[in-house]
């Protein structure tokens, strides 16, 4: 019996979180089903060259290159596209909020499967009044564990339409390299400490929380500090007081070589933490407020139970003050043995045999008689408004801008995804809609986009 595809589609979010449990779930799956990962996020670009996975780019609507109107009919079309080149039966959305675009997928072709990875620890606003009605438009929803799971008391926590899994992590015990090894992949210094922070920059609050993390760093004697990112602000001046070995170190997994740091500063995200502490990493955690994950309840969390430290976010010099006792090597000492306590994050795996179990409809995850109901009249209405808009909006490729060569296919291979992200020359089709020729003129469009000069 041939494999069954399967996409594994993810939004933007911050930072990497959804392409690593995408990708978590991707290498659990690998030995019985093909996993297609999607994303609108530029990080997908490190994916096949350290994975060998076929990946797709689609860019988010916040790029700007199309009507915030448009992007949705685009994205579902791109959706429906992958899903018959690859033959996948199942579409698997990783995001706080599940787009229109996925959702409609299922107007396109009623015979896909859809799935909505909902991470839990959601802060209280206003998108848990519309939890009830997104959970109902998705064949499952399932809940990635969370390690902070007991301190959960957002609008996630009291419902029960998902499938609750163990925590998701690239971080496996049996292939993390060893710390020489590690250190040698990374070009570090064997003999000295190391370092990984991860707090970001941009806005002004983060880049003061990064000053002040690295602060605290001062002092450590032959102190190798790790960083993904240059220590920039948006003007390029540096965030890094004098007296610190910094290192940028662009590597993905990093979960791979997470085994390579004495100590850790980091966000407290949902990625972070379940690699980080499985591999046992003294960390403090500096917790971020944006969004809707609740990073501070998780952080607390670590902290109580002995995990990892916390610093108050809202207090620069406490962070300088918690990130100081990380120099002390018995705390550290102390860190990393209480993580020895944690369960294995074995989450990738039961997600991608949730998946696979849809996909060859093994077994169906079914919802209750009453809301199976409820989901059916949502369709009866949405297929009316699906109707009433197509006779409003036509089908057809309105529109070639040259700005992003279309990636999929032959094309998506290692040497040629970056590139074509970063690159001066881009070119870009937007679809309005799905007409009958939708697919050859895709396909015409791949064919000449890289033929066809560019604007100057």
């Amino acid at each position: 019996m041939a494999k069954p595809t399967i996409i594994l589609a993810t939004s933007n979010g911050i930072g990497m979180g959804h392409l690593a449990r995408a990708t978590a779930i991707a290498k659990a799956m690998q030995e019985f089903a093909t996993p297609v990962i999607v994303s609108v996020a530029g990080g997908i670009a490190e994916i096949p060259s350290a994975t060998g996975f076929q990946c797709e780019y689609i860019p988010g609507k916040t790029r700007g290159w199309m009507k915030r109107s448009k992007w949705d009919t685009y994205f579902r079309d791109r959706l429906v596209a992958i899903a018959q080149e690859t033959g996948a039966s199942v579409i698997a959305f990783d995001g706080v909020v599940p787009y229109p675009g996925f959702i409609a997928t299922k107007l396109m072709d009623p015979q896909l499967k859809l799935v909505w990875i909902r991470r839990g620890m959601w802060q209280k606003n206003l998108l848990r009044f519309v939890l009830p009605f997104q959970s109902q438009l998705v064949d499952q929803v399932v809940e990635p564990g969370d390690f902070a799971r007991g301190y959960d008391f957002g609008p996630t926590a009291g419902r029960n339409e998902a499938i609750l899994t163990a925590p998701v992590s690239l971080f496996q015990k049996d292939k993390a390299l060893s710390r020489d090894d590690a250190r040698k992949v990374l070009g570090l210094d064997i003999n000295r400490p190391a370092v990984l922070v991860q707090l970001g920059t941009g806005d002004s609050d983060v880049n003061q929380k990064m000053n002040a993390a690295l602060s605290g760093l001062i002092g450590w004697k032959d102190l190798q500090v790790v960083l993904t990112k240059n220590p920039v602000d948006k003007n390029g001046a540096s965030l890094a007081p004098d007296g610190l070995d910094i290192r940028v170190v662009r590597h993905f997994p990093l979960a791979h070589v997470l085994r390579a740091f004495d100590a850790s500063v980091c966000a407290t995200g949902y990625n972070g933490v379940h690699e980080l502490l499985p591999a046992q990493v003294p960390t403090v955690f500096v917790s971020n407020i944006r969004g809707t994950d609740d990073q501070e309840a998780r952080a607390q969390w670590c902290h109580d139970m002995g995990f990892a430290l916390r610093a108050n976010q809202s207090d620069l010099s406490n962070i300088t003050a918690t990130v100081r006792k990380l120099q002390d090597s018995q705390i550290r000492a102390r860190l990393h043995q209480q993580c020895e306590h944690l369960p294995d994050p074995v989450g990738g795996q039961e997600i991608a045999k949730i998946l696979y179990d849809l996909a060859s409809k093994k077994k169906m995850y079914r919802q209750s008689p009453i809301n199976r109901l409820k989901r059916l009249l949502l369709w009866s209405v949405l297929r009316r408004a699906a109707l009433i808009y197509r006779t409003i909006n036509p089908h057809n490729v309105d529109d070639l801008v040259h700005r992003e060569a279309p990636i999929w296919g032959s094309q998506n291979t290692a040497e040629d995804l970056h590139p074509l992200i970063k690159g001066s020359m881009r070119f870009e089709h937007l679809i309005t809609g799905a007409s009958e020729n939708y697919m050859r003129r895709r396909k015409e469009i791949a064919q000449s986009a890289y033929s066809t000069p560019g604007p100057s």
